[in-house]
């Protein structure tokens, strides 16, 4: 019999597939669909989070003490930069989210970065392992469906 469990989580029930109606299948589907849609969209967000910190740490390491001095272009908006100095080789200034900036020396700052790295990729893994679960109790949800239409399909044949 098919049925979702998902007793490991508090708080949730085991539902046995086989009692719902074709509707209800039909909606919990569409509520998965929704959720794995989510999901997705957050891995969107993630990966480009996760993208953003491995840039930031990998420029990190172009800035050498014998860079101090040289011509730089300085952001100040995604797309939008000025001419510049490097002038400190040995301390940034980082953006640690909304808004906030910290200087920190470049190895506390590669630290950071690599945590950030690290803690987002953990949060992606997660996030597809939420997914590949709710894809298989969708693909439950659909076999179900299926086989409840064509139980419905033969009566109606029968009759």
């Amino acid at each position: 019999m098919a049925q979702i469990s998902a007793s490991e989580q508090k708080g949730m029930q085991e539902i046995d597939l086989t009692t719902l109606s074709i509707q209800q299948l039909s909606t919990l589907k569409q509520q998965l669909d929704q959720e794995i849609n989510l999901f997705q969209e957050s891995l969107a967000s993630l990966k480009i989070a996760q993208g953003k910190f491995q840039t930031s740490g990998e420029t990190l390491e172009k800035i050498v003490p014998e860079s101090e001095g040289q011509d730089i272009l300085v952001p100040l908006t995604g797309s939008m930069y000025v001419p510049g100095k490097l002038h400190d080789t040995k301390n940034v200034i980082i953006d640690i989210g909304t808004r906030y900036y910290v200087e920190k020396d470049i190895e506390g700052a590669k630290d950071y970065f690599s945590r950030k790295v690290k803690f987002v990729t953990e949060q992606m893994e997660k996030i597809q392992w939420l997914g590949v679960e709710k894809s298989k109790i969708r693909d439950a949800i659909v076999e179900v469906a299926e086989m409840k239409v064509s139980q419905q399909q033969q009566q109606q044949q029968q009759s």
